[in-house]
């Protein structure tokens, strides 16, 4: 099968002029000219979209909505592990418990029962969102004894806590709708953990600016983390959340309830950079580190980046995850984020969204 369009983003590499991508299933074959193409692979189907072919957005904290135009992976939070969703990339199981106490006696042996009866493709990791710094630390070598990932929220707790905890590290990325300083950003950086800017108001362009200019690994998520009042209930022995206690809103970490900023990580990075404009900011190749933030970032983020079936990029061995926005222009990362409508969504290889061309 060839998906055609006269322009296809890979991220990983340059923009390809009137560019195809090959598939075989779920994978990717190839990426190139589509002339070329054509003459190397014997393709017996052909799919011509308008506007551009783009690497899958990845959503690296999302809300429990339905995703945003054109995603293809995200990192969300389920409260019932009986329903998890179809769309590729990490669901997080969230710890609350407030006490140790609660920790062993309830929390630790449901959590555990839940993983090990997870059903394979679907990847699990733990949302580490206790206060309590023993349960905290408990957490991070459960998650390192069962191979899982984390997912921390800045917005409760300051990375020299998550830190000290050993929650942070390269199998770590911490949620974020707040300002980072200097030391907070120095010590992300250091630890090798991806910084999901998830801003609940106005885009984070100052953020942004300084996470890119310093080197911090950065990816964008469609929902803020909650307030440090509002928690779900504790996991009960059937891997679902309780009815006890606060509840929070439906976004992964309990978001709080209101329209988020901007739906979805492209939409995101449109955002950034027009409200960078509007403040007279022109950094050198914005645009395209907006674009790799939306995808490439994600993907790091959720450590999906590399190896064979990589999501976030497309070349030979990527998952065939793309998604097709009509936009046109002689520069095509700022084309992308002009507010291009989405028209097409391809996930492992099959059209999950279509509009009528």
């Amino acid at each position: 099968m060839l998906h055609s369009a006269p322009l296809v983003l890979p991220v990983c590499d340059d923009p390809v002029r009137d560019g195809a991508v090959v598939i075989r299933g779920d994978r990717v074959l190839q990426v190139g000219v589509r002339d070329e193409l054509l003459s190397c692979f014997p393709v017996t189907e052909e799919r011509r979209w308008p506007g551009m072919i783009v690497a899958g957005p990845v959503d690296a904290c999302s809300a429990g909505s339905p995703p945003g135009p054109g995603v293809t992976a995200r990192a969300g939070v389920v409260s019932d592990l009986a329903d998890l969703p179809g769309l590729p990339g990490i669901s997080y199981i969230q710890v609350t418990s407030a006490s140790e106490e609660e920790w062993e006696e309830r929390e630790r042996d449901a959590m555990i029962t839940a993983i090990r009866e997870v059903d394979r493709p679907y990847a699990v990791g733990i949302a580490a969102r206790t206060r309590n710094p023993q349960v905290l630390e408990d957490v991070a070598v459960l998650a390192r004894t069962f191979g899982l990932r984390l997912l921390a929220d800045l917005d409760r707790h300051s990375p020299v806590e998550l830190d000290e905890a050993g929650v942070l590290g390269p199998l770590c990325h911490v949620a974020c709708a707040r300002t980072l300083d200097p030391g907070d950003r120095k010590l992300l950086r250091l630890r090798k953990t991806a910084i999901a800017l998830c801003p609940s108001e106005s885009p984070p362009v100052a953020d942004m600016l300084s996470l890119l200019d310093e080197g911090n690994t950065v990816a964008l998520g469609s929902a803020a983390p909650s307030p440090p009042d509002r928690l779900p209930g504790p996991l009960n022995a059937s891997g679902s959340r309780g009815g006890s206690g606060p509840r929070g809103g439906s976004g992964p970490l309990g978001a709080a309830e209101g329209p988020a900023p901007a739906s979805g990580p492209i939409a995101l990075a449109a955002a950034i950079r027009r409200h960078a404009r509007a403040l007279g900011l022109r950094p050198r190749g914005l645009d395209r580190r907006l674009v790799e933030a939306a995808t490439l970032g994600g993907a790091r983020a959720l450590g999906m980046d590399r190896g064979a079936g990589r999501i976030g990029s497309l070349g030979p061995g990527a998952r065939a995850d793309f998604a097709v926005f009509d936009a046109r222009g002689r520069y095509p990362y700022a084309a992308l984020l002009s507010e291009a409508p989405c028209v097409g969504t391809v996930v492992g290889g099959v059209i999950t969204h279509a509009s009528p061309i």
